[in-house]
């Protein structure tokens, strides 16, 4: 008699996925279709990596494929002492820091030697730079009207639009110096990720 429903009792097979290192070799071989399983593997991760680091989501979008093209054009360099994955965070963070490197502050010059050193100094902006104030300005303007609470809204233009200190805020407004420095925090957080 033959066993009852021999089927049930085979296991369905197990494909194993190929290791990082062997798709590695595949492309450093010349094959670069392996290349877009490493992309799906690593990019949600190294995207989380950066994203946390950069403030900014256009810069994360950009580093991250940075990192992509830099992961690709080095794999040759990949010599296997470490594990792959750690290579590939060094390699985003090397990135990431480059990146940091390659934006300097604007440099304002020195004062003539006749000019009184607390002397203003008159610089110009470029038409990118005022395009991009511009905007940035009005998503703060329009973030504070429809995050902020009137109250938020007045200690952030008391303690940043007027400088005034926390201890003379908490006075004008009857509140622990604490207090106001909790509304600020909130005021910061919402506005920045605008």
């Amino acid at each position: 008699m033959a066993a009852p429903n021999a089927a049930l009792n085979t296991r369905p097979s197990t494909k194993t996925l190929p290791t990082d290192e062997e798709l590695v070799k595949r492309v450093v071989a010349g094959d670069p279709a392996p290349f877009e399983l490493l992309y799906a593997r690593y990019f949600p991760r190294v995207f989380r990596f950066v994203d946390r680091r950069v403030s900014n989501r256009a810069d994360s979008e950009e580093i991250v494929q940075e990192v992509f093209f830099n992961l690709f054009s080095s794999l040759h360099s990949f010599r296997g002492d470490a594990p792959f994955a750690a290579w590939v965070f060094g390699l985003t963070r090397c990135t990431i820091a480059s990146r940091f490197k390659r934006k300097r502050p604007d440099t304002v010059p020195m004062p003539d030697e006749d000019q009184p050193l607390d002397a203003p100094v008159a610089t110009t902006a470029n038409p990118h730079e005022d395009y991009e104030l511009t905007e940035r300005l009005g998503r703060l303007s329009t973030a504070a009207r429809r995050d902020l609470s009137e109250e938020q809204w007045r200690l952030f233009q008391l303690h940043h639009l007027e400088d005034r200190s926390i201890q003379e805020i908490a006075g004008m407004v009857a509140k622990s110096e604490d207090a106001v420095k909790s509304h600020l925090y909130r005021a910061r957080r919402l506005l920045l990720a605008r």
